[in-house]
């Protein structure tokens, strides 16, 4: 209940046994997470991956500021994305504006990447979710959405500075 001063989360509180089904599905979830990485054969290392999912879903951007939506130092994201100018997948530009700004943007194979993973994420979800009876599959869809609309919009995304893995 929202408001409401509780034990709620408490070892042994009222909603213990829903937030130790909670963090069990959050280890599910990361686990597919991580896992979709290693379709990709080593191309690619979860840092890495993980500029790659933010250049897709900001679309070319300032180096600093993938930074900051990774929550990584600036001198990080260069190293990674030198490894990834050089293996093809990324492409380095200057801002017109600021000619000492460096740009980051995705190439193609880059962008063939990050679609990889996320197909190989909706086929695993897809074959977990196969072993629910179809009204337990709706029953779990109806309940996530209400966790995500209790977490509040943007939760999780790079508007709130945190990026998916």
């Amino acid at each position: 209940m929202k408001g409401s001063a509780t034990a709620a989360g408490k070892p042994g509180g009222p909603d213990a046994a829903i937030v130790e089904v909670l963090q069990a599905a959050t280890r599910v979830l990361a686990g597919v997470a991580l896992r979709s990485v290693d379709v990709l054969h080593g191309a690619v290392s979860l840092p890495q991956f993980r500029v790659l999912a933010v250049l897709e879903d900001l679309g070319p951007s300032r180096s600093g500021r993938v930074a900051r939506a990774l929550g990584l130092e600036p001198s990080t994201v260069t190293r990674l994305a030198d490894r990834l100018v050089a293996s093809g997948h990324i492409m380095r530009g200057r801002d017109p504006g600021h000619r000492s700004v460096v740009t980051l943007e995705l190439t193609s194979s880059g962008r063939q990447l990050v679609t990889r993973v996320r197909e190989w994420r909706h086929a695993e979800l897809s074959r977990i979710l196969g072993g629910l009876a179809p009204a337990d599959r709706e029953a779990t869809a109806r309940a996530l959405r209400l966790l995500v609309d209790a977490a509040g919009e943007g939760y999780g995304s790079l508007r709130r500075g945190l990026v998916p893995l």
